[in-house]
């Protein structure tokens, strides 16, 4: 672990920092959970916070592992638009917490809708900027990196941008729950419903394929057939959790037990 951050550190210096200030600010969100009794349909509003700033540390690190292996790529500009767009995000999702208020969905004022639209607009931008780093994976030859392990990477920057905008099919509906108005039956951190369809839970897996294929890539597989069926298999189950939330079905019951099966 202290080579890999050491390394980290080396490849990105920015995206480290910005990394860790991120991991930090998750750790005092997720302080305040104890301490604060503000809540946002029956769940501790910092929480979402929480979510969002660990998630920004995780995707953070590995674009600044990643990005290191690109020739000719303007790598500050992809840093500052990373810390600019998703620094605006956590801020706002935060400011929205302390006041007890949601922050996604909510247009109850022309101030609100605007922020939402631009919150909206900066996770699409930053993903589109990820989509074409995944783009120049495909495009250049990394001859001194393992076939499989170049594969893991395209492969899950891929899962990531299309999973990132199944975001939108939240956001059309101003509600992540099929079934109910913004369930949280608070499933441990996440939240997810325990009642209804959560389309949170395909967005959750799809992005963090980001992280999750290139090191079952690297560390387990060493194979370019297994990552590339690893990589089909993760997106298939990312697919299925987002049929079942459409079809207002939950990923876990009110007494824990995991659907997986569909009613034909």
């Amino acid at each position: 672990m202290i080579d890999f951050i050491q390394q980290l550190k080396h490849r990105n210096e920015t995206l480290f920092y910005y990394g860790l200030l991120c991991l930090l600010l998750s750790i005092v969100f997720i302080t305040l959970t104890k301490f604060s009794n503000t809540k946002v349909y029956n769940v501790n509003a910092w929480y979402k916070p929480f979510k969002f700033a660990f998630s920004t540390f995780l995707f953070s690190w590995s674009m600044g592992w990643y990005c290191y292996y690109l020739p000719n790529f303007n790598i500050q500009f992809y840093n500052w638009t990373v810390i600019i767009l998703l620094g605006f995000e956590i801020f706002y999702i935060a400011f929205q917490a302390n006041k007890g208020q949601l922050s996604h969905y909510n247009i109850s004022t022309p101030v609100y809708a605007t922020l939402y639209s631009m919150m909206a607009i900066a996770a699409s931008l930053v993903t589109i900027y990820t989509g074409y780093v995944g783009l120049l994976f495909f495009e250049n030859s990394f001859p001194d990196l393992p076939n499989y392990y170049v594969w893991a990477i395209r492969l899950s920057i891929l899962l990531f941008v299309i999973f990132s905008f199944e975001g939108f099919a939240m956001g059309s509906r101003l509600n992540h729950s099929v079934g109910a108005l913004y369930d949280n039956s608070n499933w441990f951190i996440l939240g997810w419903s325990k009642t209804v369809g959560d389309l949170r839970i395909s967005h959750f897996i799809g992005m963090h394929a980001l992280q999750v294929v290139p090191f079952l890539s690297y560390y387990i597989l060493k194979n370019t057939k297994l990552t590339i069926g690893l990589s089909i298999l993760y997106g298939i189950l990312a697919l299925l959790t987002l049929i079942q939330a459409i079809q207002g079905k939950p990923l876990i019951k009110e007494r824990n037990s995991i659907i997986w099966k569909q009613k034909s």
